[in-house]
């Protein structure tokens, strides 16, 4: 925790804010790709192959490789996604769920290349595979396996650990809490990475692995970890504040990510009575921080 709070004040003002936002334009712009021409999508993957020999652009353009077909049910849980991470970024703040994307998106681009690691060890993979395929050909069948879907299943597994309490409409009629859905998830994850060849165990671990890293970085969440109860109250409070805000605004300074009164003057900054000392904290981390003792 001390460690993200340090890289926050460092790097926080480069944090991109609605990171949900771009990445669902960047499924559109996928899946105008495979409308136009679906072998075009080929050209995006995560192929540790071909990357190797020039095609450096594939490090990025896999992020817009849609997880699924096109349908009614991709839009609800796009839909979905996007209010998922709105409100992740908005209890965290925005350096943490930059944090919590890119790391998962850094994992899945280790995994590829461990998974063309072990594809050379003959106890990982089948010669007969490989010279069916040929390497190109068989790296390109492995590429079209990493996506970000698992990326955004750990978002809401994020959620879920964060908002355990909040209840969701299953099949939009059963009232269920978030948390079972999260540990229903869980299991099922475990039980298709025990099912799952070595290329499936690394796709699936690799993608979630920024979930394990990031809530022990953050003692399981514990530091992060909001009710709905307090959200609204937080939201409650930052609406009355406003409404009291006096005409002159003195100079105020966030002990964590270093953002003052006079570079944003519409943000609200308080001190906070468990810290010992005088810290104080701008209206994105009053409630996340770690309390000084």
């Amino acid at each position: 925790m001390n460690f993200l709070n340090k890289m926050e004040r460092k790097l926080g003002k480069y944090a991109i804010p609605n990171l949900s936002l771009y990445l669902i334009m960047g499924y559109v712009l996928g899946y105008i790709l495979m409308f136009i021409n679906p072998a075009m999508v080929d050209f995006l993957t995560l192929n540790p192959y071909l990357i190797l020999r020039g095609q450096i652009w594939r490090l990025v353009t896999w992020i817009i490789v849609p997880p699924s077909e096109f349908d009614l049910f991709t839009i609800i849980m796009l839909m979905f996604y996007y209010s998922v991470g709105t409100n992740l970024e908005r209890t965290w703040g925005t350096f943490y769920y930059n944090v919590y994307l890119f790391m998962g998106m850094f994992f899945t681009l280790i995994g590829s290349f461990l998974i063309m690691a072990v594809s050379y060890v003959p106890a990982f993979y089948s010669n007969e595979v490989r010279m069916a395929y040929g390497e190109a050909a068989y790296f390109l069948l492995v590429g079209r396996s990493f996506s970000t879907y698992f990326v955004n299943m750990s978002i809401f597994l994020g959620f879920a650990a964060t908002f355990p309490e909040v209840q969701v409409l299953l099949m939009f009629i059963i009232p269920v809490k978030v948390k079972w859905m999260g540990i229903a998830y869980a299991v099922l994850l475990i039980v298709q990475f025990l099912q799952s060849n070595i290329v499936g165990k690394i796709v699936i671990g690799a993608s979630l692995l920024n979930f394990v890293v990031f809530f022990l970085m953050t003692r399981s969440g514990a530091g992060m970890r909001m009710s709905p109860r307090q959200v609204k109250r937080r939201h409650d409070y930052n609406r009355e504040v406003k409404r009291a805000k006096p005409a002159s605004v003195s100079k105020h300074k966030c002990a964590i990510c270093g953002k003052n009164s006079e570079d944003n003057p519409e943000a609200e900054f308080r001190f906070c009575s468990k810290c010992n000392g005088n810290y104080e904290y701008c209206q994105d981390h009053l409630f996340t921080h770690t309390h000084v003792k």
